[in-house]
C-alpha cells in the first residue's frame, strides 16, 4: 500500500511536462512572451449572474485531467447532489498531451472544462486562447499570490513544491542548502531525474536556474556530475532504485515537499516523525489551475464546477488524496500536514513566460552538460 500510494505522487507530476516551446533566451523575447500570455481575451467572460435559475438537471460536461489525478471518493457525486450536473472524467496521458490536444482543438474542444494546467505550461494554453475567462465565486478566498492571470482564464486549485529529500538516518550531516550537495561529504549520495522526462527532474533543474541565476547554473550540474549524481528517467526508477526508500543505497533523491509526510503515513510501523526531510532551499513551487475550455456547450454548468474545485469542501481532500495543499485559504489542511510538512521551506519561482521561451535552451544545456 505504502509503495503504491508513493508511486501515485511521483506520477502526479507528470504534469510538469511542456511538448514544444519556443527556443530564445534574450530578455526581450521573455517579456514578450509573458506579454502575450497575459494580453486581455477578446472573449467575454461567462457572466456569474446567468447561474440563477437554471435548471441543469441532467446536464452532463467532460472533466479532462492528466491520468496520475486521483478524484477524491465521492467529491463529484457530492457536486452532482448538489448541482444536477454529472461529471465524467477524461484522463490524457500526461498534461504536455493534454495541452497540446487542447491547443489542436481550441474552440472546439474535446472536454468542458481542463484541471491539471500549471505555471510551466501556462503560457502555451494562455497564447493559443484556449480558455474562457470565468472569475470564480470562490475567488475571494484563493491565495493572491497563486492567482497569475488577471482575466481568469484560469483558477488556481492546488500548489506544491518539488524539493530535494534525504533519509535522515542514513545521510551524515544532515544538509541544509542545495549548494552542499556538490560537496565532496555527499559524494556518490545524490539520485535526481532527467528533466526532459521527468516532472520532478524538470522542477530541480528549475530551481537551479532560479537559485543560481540564468548564467551560473550550468557550473552547478558540472560540479554535480563530477560528485557522481546518478540521473534516472523518472521519479519511481529514482526513489524505489537508488534511494534508501526502495532499497538502494543513495541518501538523497529530488522527491516533493509532501514526501515526507507520504512516509509517515505509509511507514510499514508506526514513527514519531517522518524517516525523511527536505533541503529548504532546493524547491520549486508548482501551481495547478482549472479552466473552462472556450468553445463549450456548457458554459454555465462548467463555470459552476470550477466553483466547485475551489470550494473549500473539495480542497479539504485534495492533501491525503493527492499529495497537493490547498488554494483556498479558507481550507483547513489534515492533522499530519499541520504537524509535519516543512515550514523552514524557501521556493523558487520562476515566470511562466520565462519558462515558455527557454525551457528547450535550458534542457538542452542540461543534457550537454551531464549525460555528454
Amino acid at each position: 500500500m505504502r509503495n503504491k500510494t508513493l508511486s501515485r505522487i511521483g506520477i502526479i507530476a507528470t504534469c510538469f511536462f511542456l511538448i514544444t516551446i519556443c527556443f530564445s533566451c534574450s530578455n526581450d523575447e521573455e517579456s514578450e512572451s509573458s506579454k502575450e500570455c497575459f494580453n486581455k481575451p477578446t472573449i467575454s467572460p461567462i457572466e456569474k449572474s446567468s447561474q440563477s435559475n437554471t435548471d441543469l438537471s441532467g446536464t452532463t460536461i467532460d472533466l479532462i485531467t492528466y491520468d496520475a489525478f486521483l478524484p477524491p471518493e465521492g467529491a463529484f457525486e457530492r457536486f452532482t447532489a448538489e448541482t444536477g450536473v454529472t461529471v465524467n472524467l477524461l484522463q490524457s496521458a500526461d498534461t504536455g498531451t493534454m495541452v497540446s490536444q487542447s491547443v489542436l482543438t481550441a474552440g472546439d474542444p474535446v472536454a468542458d472544462v481542463m484541471f491539471g494546467i500549471d505555471n510551466t505550461f501556462l503560457c502555451r494554453g494562455l497564447r493559443n486562447n484556449i480558455f474562457h475567462p470565468y472569475e470564480a465565486a470562490t475567488i475571494d478566498q484563493l491565495s493572491n499570490d497563486l492567482v497569475l492571470d488577471p482575466y481568469h482564464r484560469v483558477t488556481p486549485v492546488d500548489y506544491g513544491d518539488i524539493c530535494v529529500n534525504y533519509w535522515i538516518d542514513e545521510v551524515g550531516e544532515e544538509p541544509t542548502t542545495i549548494t552542499q550537495l556538490t560537496s565532496s561529504e555527499y559524494v556518490g549520495q545524490f539520485v535526481t531525474q532527467n528533466p526532459e522526462t521527468s516532472a520532478p527532474g524538470m522542477g530541480f533543474l528549475l530551481a537551479t536556474i532560479a537559485y543560481f541565476g540564468q548564467d551560473d547554473w550550468q557550473g552547478f550540474w558540472t560540479d554535480l556530475r563530477e560528485n557522481n549524481v546518478v540521473i534516472q528517467s523518472g521519479w519511481t526508477e529514482s526513489y524505489y532504485g537508488d534511494f534508501i526508500a526502495g532499497g538502494g543505497d543513495r541518501a538523497i533523491v529530488t522527491s516533493y515537499l509532501t514526501s515526507p509526510i507520504a512516509e509517515f503515513i505509509y511507514a510499514p510501523e508506526p514513527l514519531e516523525k517522518p524517516p525523511t526531510a527536505v533541503i529548504g532551499d532546493s524547491c520549486f513551487r508548482s501551481i495547478e489551475f482549472v479552466g473552462v475550455l472556450r468553445g463549450t456547450d456548457e458554459p454555465i454548468a462548467s463555470a459552476l464546477l470550477v466553483d466547485f474545485l475551489t470550494s473549500k469542501y473539495f480542497q479539504e481532500l485534495l492533501p491525503e488524496t493527492n499529495f497537493v495543499l490547498p488554494a483556498n485559504t479558507e481550507a483547513v489542511l489534515p492533522e499530519v500536514f499541520q504537524e509535519f510538512l516543512p515550514s523552514d521551506v524557501t521556493s523558487a519561482t520562476l515566470s511562466p513566460g520565462q519558462i515558455d521561451i527557454s525551457r528547450d535552451q535550458w534542457t538542452e544545456q542540461w543534457t550537454q552538460i551531464v549525460l555528454r
